[in-house]
């Protein structure tokens, strides 16, 4: 297998398995637990994320996240790329006003706290009834139409309330000059072919990146580092690497 294949059955695999962790990513249930004064499973996740985001970035959104399956999924239907601009800071003011919420819920909750992992679940499964259903297709057609409307990965750019967790601890790793996982690039081999644009699963502009005289990464919050600019170039331009600058 290609390691691009690799790549896409481990997040094909991740969104097979979202009726089973779906609530482990779930806005709504770590308020629930939060009034309860319990760390649940989704606080958990959501602090592994920013955690681990100060060394690997957003990687999670590239090999594991089901969501990003899906949204992935859905590119067959509109591979369009998407603007661009103040659309992508909604998801930071989602993400604001949302963790707010988490935040005076455990300030109000009542209780001694405790560690659940499994809250709202049976025997660690989220959807083990039929009317969990109805949640679980709400989530499918929240990330299936911003994918139709504005293309490829639109959720991810737009509304994902996970995204800012990685990117937050991103750019902390980055202030501390941590060793970080970034694509690198060797520039005196590019032909300028333009193919690692087209096939950016988030629509960068990696192209001006490697003609920009100022860095030599990808340095964006937006790049997942899915590889997809590594494996396509005919040239070995990208290639992964743990550095501190």
């Amino acid at each position: 297998m290609t390691f691009q294949n690799i790549r896409k059955f481990l997040i094909t695999f991740s969104m097979l398995l979202f009726p089973i962790t779906i609530w482990y990513f779930s806005p709504y249930i770590i308020i629930m637990a939060a009034m309860q004064h319990i760390i649940n499973g989704s606080f958990i996740v959501f602090t592994l994320m920013f955690l681990l985001g100060i060394f690997f970035g957003r990687l999670w959104c590239g090999f594991l996240c089901p969501a990003g399956g899906m949204s992935e999924c859905f590119e067959h239907f509109s591979p369009k790329t998407p603007k661009q601009g103040w659309r992508n800071y909604l998801k930071y003011g989602i993400w604001f006003v949302w963790l707010s919420g988490v935040i005076v819920c455990h300030i109000l909750g009542k209780g001694n706290y405790t560690i659940q992992p499994f809250f709202k679940t049976e025997h660690g499964i989220s959807i083990s009834n039929i009317y969990c259903y109805t949640i679980y297709y709400g989530i499918i057609f929240l990330f299936l139409i911003p994918a139709i409307v504005h293309g490829k990965r639109a959720s991810c750019h737009y509304i994902c309330w996970m995204a800012p967790f990685m990117i937050l601890g991103y750019k902390l790793g980055s202030a501390l000059h941590l060793p970080q996982l970034k694509i690198k690039m060797h520039k005196d081999n590019c032909i300028e072919c333009g193919k690692c644009n087209k096939v950016c699963k988030m629509s960068v502009d990696v192209k001006s990146f490697v003609l920009s005289n100022k860095v030599n990464d990808i340095r964006t919050a937006e790049c997942i580092l899915c590889g997809e600019c590594v494996s396509s170039c005919p040239k070995n331009v990208f290639t992964y690497k743990i550095t501190n600058r």
